[in-house]
């Protein structure tokens, strides 16, 4: 795997509870960093990649067996009894 470096600028709060973090899972920084970036962009793809889907089942329609042709009226829906 091809790797390129990167400079981040962090609160060093932030940096010091990462680096303990890293260090009480027995991980490096860089590590729980990828991890991190990994879920992330896991998390996203696969929320584009669900909402897509849905959209087209939307788009698309159900088969409710009526074949597009409704038996009941609006009112006999509604009719209280």
């Amino acid at each position: 795997m091809n790797r390129q470096n990167v400079t981040l600028s962090l609160p060093k709060s932030l940096l010091k509870k990462a680096k303990a973090l890293a260090l009480s899972k027995d991980k490096s920084l860089s590590q729980i960093l990828k991890d991190s970036l990994e879920e992330k962009v896991r998390e996203e793809t696969g929320y584009k990649r669900a909402k897509e889907k849905h959209k087209k089942l939307l788009i698309k329609g159900f088969n409710l067996g009526t074949k597009g042709h409704f038996t009941v009226s609006r009112e006999e829906l509604h009719e209280r009894r």
